[in-house]
């Protein structure tokens, strides 16, 4: 297996039960790269992101054949441990959503969990996983305070703090700037760019121009079909597909 393919998807199929949601979804996922998933709604996109954690094992009626790897292993192995595989990749939703808890206590909910129990070793992780969020300069003075009183866009980069507190390997992010304004966006998008040096990053988007000024790799999906994926600046550029052409350039969508 090349070392530059972090998740390997080969012949992905999903059904909610009678409904084929992803027919047939090959691709191979570079690491240290940001790929955008592009598509009108329900295409099947943040389908297939939710497949690279086994987040659709929560849906009832789900059936999932084919293969998704992470680092040449199959996720979907009966042996696998899927609380350690969200370890290794970690997920950022829509909205945001903070525990009721403390910042503090967000931050270290994952590592308390995964059995980091000494209050200094908490104490690093809490300002290493703000600072990596871009958050530690605006909050390091009320750690204590509910993550609640946060606004939309410092919410949100503490969920990516979150996220990053248990030291992944990939962060999927479900349109996560979808319900934040243009200031905490372009904030957002600065910190993705950081996050590629030193993890893989999926993400669903439906702002085209979001994923031009972003992603490394674009995949186009459409009624459960990958029906293209390259390089950004290939798939916007001269896309192979009309189907592209057609979503990208406005005709539909």
């Amino acid at each position: 297996m090349e070392t530059d393919v972090k998740i390997r998807t080969s012949n992905l199929n999903l059904h909610y039960g009678q409904n084929h949601a992803l027919r047939d979804v090959n691709m191979d996922i570079a690491a240290g790269e940001i790929t955008a998933l592009i598509g009108p709604s329900g295409c099947g996109k943040s389908t297939y992101l939710k497949t690279l954690n086994r987040m659709n094992d929560l849906v009832d009626g789900v059936t999932i054949t084919g293969k998704v790897e992470l680092d040449g292993e199959d996720i979907y192995d009966p042996q696998v441990d899927v609380t350690i595989l969200r370890k290794k990749v970690g997920m950022v939703f829509q909205k945001p959503n903070p525990f009721p808890m403390s910042i503090y206590d967000n931050i270290a909910y994952g590592p308390r969990i995964h059995g980091i129990k000494a209050r200094s070793e908490l104490d690093s992780i809490v300002e290493q996983s703000l600072k990596g969020a871009a958050l530690w300069g605006e909050v390091h003075d009320r750690l204590r305070k509910s993550a609640l009183s946060l606004s939309g866009g410092q919410q949100q980069r503490m969920c990516i703090a979150r996220a990053i507190a248990v030291s992944p390997d990939v962060i999927l992010m479900d349109e996560p700037t979808s319900a934040l304004d243009p200031i905490s966006t372009t904030k957002i998008e600065d910190l993705m760019s950081e996050l590629k040096k030193r993890y893989t990053v999926v993400i669903v988007t439906h702002n085209m121009q979001q994923a031009v000024r972003i992603s490394d790799k674009t995949a186009f999906f459409l009624l459960g079909d990958m029906v293209e994926y390259g390089d950004t600046d290939a798939i916007f550029g001269s896309p192979r597909d009309k189907r592209t052409e057609d979503y990208i350039t406005g005709r539909f969508g």
